[in-house]
């Protein structure tokens, strides 16, 4: 479902009515008279409705983490919240950019529509922007052809599904000013090539058993899940073009299954 296209038929219908009644039906209306309920109940329901449709639009989003390609950052039932204006101003529903603000750069969490299909948002983390090659083989990313720095951090063990226990090693990784860090299971290759799709640019790319090594277009990004043996991302379904981007992720603001998780910024 559409949320931000309902919202705003929600409220152009509320608005609508309020205006009529405003400039017509209330000069019309007797003044003890009684407000028919299907003018009292839009008018209620208008100023709460604009309100949640421009912070949604414009400021913050909500969004809820429904996979574990973006562990250790990020668990299952994370509720995040996304800047919606780092990196410029966007027209709703039609995600048309019209103020230029700020860039993705190397390093952040970015929420944006997944370039195969629209109407499902992604979450993951740039590490490549337009112009870089990006090369990821035997589990060692590179940009530009420089190695990034991994910094091992301990194992790290999760639950894949009910019964699934998955042993992994924690490492924090440095791109650009900043680190994060991220799980690699050695057990797993780096690259499973019959996953990989079609996609716009792909000639940009090479692919082989030990990796890829890919070719950042302009107006494009390449992403990946700090999970990265877990996750679907820039080397199987391709770039994210500038104008899927959706905003920043900042925080998370809840977590029913674990509590502690409240507040704490993503970097």
């Amino acid at each position: 479902m559409n949320f931000p296209l309902v919202l705003l038929i929600l409220l152009v219908i509320t608005g609508t009515i309020w205006l009529i009644d405003f400039f017509i039906l209330k000069q019309k209306r007797k003044d003890d008279s009684v407000e028919p309920w299907w003018i009292e109940y839009p008018k209620s329901f208008f100023p709460i409705i604009l309100i949640v449709f421009c912070l949604r639009s414009f400021l913050v989003e909500p969004f809820k983490i429904p996979s574990g390609s973006m562990i250790p950052t990020l668990l299952v039932g994370d509720f995040i919240l996304v800047n919606k204006y780092t990196y410029g101003i966007r027209l709703p529903v039609i995600n048309q950019k019209i103020i230029d603000i700020d860039l993705p750069k190397r390093g952040e969490v970015l929420v944006f529509r997944f370039p195969e299909d629209t109407s499902i948002d992604y979450i993951k983390r740039v590490v490549g922007v337009p112009g870089d090659t990006i090369s990821y083989r035997n589990k060692q990313l590179s940009v530009n052809g420089i190695p990034l720095e991994l910094e091992q951090d301990g194992d790290y063990k999760y639950i894949e599904s009910v019964l699934a226990f998955i042993y992994a090693q924690r490492f924090k990784e440095i791109n650009g000013a900043g680190s994060y860090s991220i799980i690699i299971n050695q057990d797993v290759p780096p690259l499973h090539l019959s996953a990989i799709h079609s996609f716009p640019y792909r000639e940009n790319c090479v692919f082989d058993r030990t990796g890829f090594t890919c070719n950042v277009p302009e107006g494009n990004y390449f992403t990946l899940g700090d999970n990265r043996d877990g996750s679907s991302d820039s080397r199987y379904w391709g770039f994210v073009p500038e104008k899927n981007i959706v905003g920043k992720a900042f925080l998370v603001w809840w977590n029913f299954s674990d509590l502690s998780r409240i507040g704490l910024s993503i970097e």
